[in-house]
């Protein structure tokens, strides 16, 4: 019986290469926490000093450990903006805009991707121009439509603009994915007697979940940060949005630095709590991307 060993070349090479993959590794790793650190710190600076009082604050500096936690920077944020208007406000917006952008790009994407509508390359330029137009430049008209339309200072003008806006993004990214559809599906339910709308709904819909999903999500995102128009178009105080609440609130002259990082603090908190409960929505929704 003959024992088959490896050439001694290919033992030195593996063994060679060894420590310097694990150099780089050790290296790569020291990097990445490297920038992980300086993106938690900021937010670590805020978290410490929304539980210092102003006299703490004031004798230690904003990078010391609270004395002691203390909880009425928030609670007079949240008194002094009527926080909890100003979070269902946000709540509403954001969630109407996020239902309503997806239907709207689904509607959209099914009818250039899969529909295969004539002037179909025109629509999609006409899409990513308008993902790539600034909001300053919208300002204008939109403020005299909603006038006219007596829609000023209303929730509503700000959940129909925002939801044009992102669905133009989800359009232009579901067309491409709608583009790559199996035909077979599509014949499957045509052999079984299926309309469009029964097609869109019971098998379109159902197979791109994951990428909807994550649609959601982001614009479920985007609408609760965004700050110029609602600042623009909500003026009066019951109809602001919590960023608008903040930046108002931190023009104010009794601000002090402990309610400042208490407001910072109670306003990403909702964001990123959302992000959190939908992770696996996103996760998913890049897998089934990649492996597609």
């Amino acid at each position: 019986m003959t024992i088959v060993t490896a050439p001694p070349e290919l033992d030195k090479t593996d063994t060679s290469t060894r420590p310097r993959r694990s150099r780089a590794r050790w290296i790569i790793l020291a990097v990445l926490l490297v920038l992980c650190l300086l993106v938690v710190a900021p937010i670590l600076v805020v978290v410490l000093n929304a539980f210092k009082t102003p006299a703490d604050y004031a004798s230690n500096g904003p990078l010391s450990i609270p004395e002691s936690i203390s909880f009425q920077g928030i609670v007079d944020f949240w008194e002094r903006v009527d926080f909890t208007r100003k979070l269902l406000n946000s709540l509403v917006t954001a969630l109407s805009v996020a239902v309503l952008g997806v239907l709207l790009s689904v509607l959209n994407a099914y009818a250039l991707g899969i529909g295969r509508v004539r002037g179909r390359v025109w629509f999609l330029v006409f899409f990513l121009v308008a993902n790539l137009l600034p909001q300053e430049v919208l300002v204008y008209p939109l403020y005299y439509i909603s006038k006219a339309l007596y829609l000023y200072d209303s929730p509503v003008a700000i959940i129909i603009i925002f939801t044009v806006i992102q669905s133009a993004f989800g359009t232009y990214l579901l067309s491409s994915v709608y583009d790559e559809f199996p035909r077979e599906l599509l014949d499957a339910a045509a052999v079984d007697g299926a309309g469009k709308w029964r097609t869109l709904f019971g098998v379109v819909v159902p197979v791109s979940m994951p990428t909807l999903g994550v649609l959601f999500t982001f614009f479920f995102i985007w609408t609760w940060n965004e700050f110029f128009l609602p600042l623009i178009f909500l003026v009066s105080a019951d109809n602001q949005t919590v960023p608008v609440a903040l930046a108002v609130l931190q023009g104010d002259r009794l601000m002090d630095a402990t309610a400042t990082s208490a407001s910072a603090l109670v306003g990403i908190l909702p964001a990123v709590l959302f992000f959190l409960i939908f992770q696996r929505t996103l996760t998913r929704g890049i897998a089934a991307g990649a492996i597609k």
